[in-house]
């Protein structure tokens, strides 16, 4: 126990006592194919497992402040013997240790871990490769052919990713894409550490959002901006882009139809929605 607050305490400004501090323990994700057709590799957990020891844990992937919940004092990648993954390898899965502390406004979220309610966990990180199950082909490159879900001579292709540079957070979710934890991954093509253009991007991306919302008010859709609001945060760029033009095309016919006359003259390319998050 005395070892637990040890590891805690590196990331407190005083020394914590055991009465403040409220533990439990998370599998954020494992080396199984999920219903997306993506699994990560064993070393990926185990490089994952050192990158988010200190990582906070917030809710649906909102990286406001006030949504911070709790941190990871420790992880470990646990073997278990007893079962394989689909594709025949030892399970393995990631496991975190994360602690909160006590006070009267978290009293519920506490009763509610307990109970099983707050549950499934969803995590954030930059992964480096990610390789085609049938040819081993590095999918970013375009050089492979083969999509995800299909059978070829009687294999099931999925990706396999591996190589993680980064972990963001971890997120409480309603609903994950891996079975036993539940896993969103953003992939980061160019695997470096966050620079100003990514600064630069996230201020775009943030429009975007603000200008969906006012879009979904004035175009009056019967689907709540609560929704629209949750449903938004999990979209990357493209598909954010792709949802206000066609919340302006619902808007205006018209501006939207000249739009795309535009875009035929300068000869560009339709947009492509390419979503790595799972």
């Amino acid at each position: 126990m005395d070892n637990e607050m040890e590891l805690i305490n590196r990331f407190s400004r005083r020394e914590l006592k055991e009465s403040e501090v409220y533990r439990f323990s998370v599998i954020l994700c494992d080396n199984e194919i999920d219903r997306d057709g993506e699994k990560f590799t064993i070393s990926a957990l185990k490089k994952l497992a050192e990158l988010y020891v200190g990582k906070t844990g917030i809710f649906s992937h909102d990286p406001r402040g006030e949504n911070q919940t709790a941190r990871v004092y420790s992880a470990e990648v646990v073997k278990d013997s007893t079962r394989t993954t689909t594709d025949g390898e030892p399970y393995h899965y990631l496991k975190a240790h994360a602690y909160m502390i006590r006070t009267d406004s978290n009293a519920d979220l506490i009763k509610e871990i307990d109970g099983g309610i707050k549950k499934e966990v969803s995590v954030g990180c930059a992964i480096s490769r990610e390789t085609c199950s049938i040819c081993g082909k590095d999918v970013r490159e375009g050089r492979c052919s083969h999509k995800k879900g299909r059978v070829y001579n009687g294999r099931k292709c999925f990706y396999i990713l591996d190589e993680p540079t980064d972990a963001y957070e971890w997120s409480f979710v309603a609903v994950p894409a891996q079975r036993m934890a539940g896993v969103t991954k953003r992939y980061d093509p160019s695997a470096v550490t966050k620079s100003r253009d990514d600064g630069i991007l996230e201020e775009l991306t943030a429009e975007l959002r603000r200008e969906i919302l006012r879009l979904s008010f004035l175009e009056g859709d019967s689907v709540p901006l609560s929704l629209t609001k949750a449903a938004i945060l999990r979209m990357d760029p493209a598909e954010l882009l792709s949802m206000k033009r066609g919340l302006e095309k619902k808007l205006s016919p018209a501006g939207c139809e000249l739009e795309k006359a535009v875009d035929k003259a300068a000869g560009e390319k339709p947009h492509e929605n390419k979503s790595y998050r799972i």
